[in-house]
């Protein structure tokens, strides 16, 4: 039996046989209306799952302060504030080291909120600065923004 073959079509000829010519025309894929009404995969309604217990963004925090070895302060439920830097942690706790005084092991439970010594020292010049009238690197003024260090 002889193979069929398809009427040229005009164009551009560029020597290369056409891979379309072996195929046939194209066909667009979609799926009839009553296949989709039939599949109980597309009922509506379907909610999205529960979103993950941890993202992981604690863990990145402190093992970065870890490795850096970054001085912070850490503010304690009762209002006493620490300082030194975070050497080890777990989920319930962490290890604070300190120049000058004793290690503590503080409760995750115990502890209000923490913040980079840096953002202290940062907050207490923009503050100094307005206090003078100079203007603030916030409001476009001709100081140079603060440069972190590293």
């Amino acid at each position: 039996m002889a193979s069929v073959r398809k009427p040229p079509t005009p164009g551009p000829s560029t020597g290369a046989p056409d891979p379309l010519d072996e195929l046939g025309p194209r066909k667009l894929i979609r799926p009839s209306l009553s296949e989709v009404r039939r599949e109980p995969s597309a009922s509506r309604g379907v909610r999205k799952g529960a979103p993950p217990d941890q993202t992981n963004a604690e863990s990145f925090y402190y093992l970065k302060q870890m490795q850096a070895r970054t001085p912070v302060v850490i503010r304690l439920v009762d209002g006493e504030e620490l300082r030194g830097w975070i050497e080890w942690y777990d989920r319930d706790a962490l290890k604070l080291n300190r120049e000058n005084a004793p290690n503590l092991l503080l409760q995750k439970r115990a502890i209000k909120y923490l913040y980079k010594e840096e953002e202290e020292r940062q907050f207490r010049r923009r503050k100094v600065r307005t206090e003078r009238g100079a203007p603030d690197e916030d409001k476009g003024g001709s100081v140079p923004p603060a440069v972190p260090s590293r």
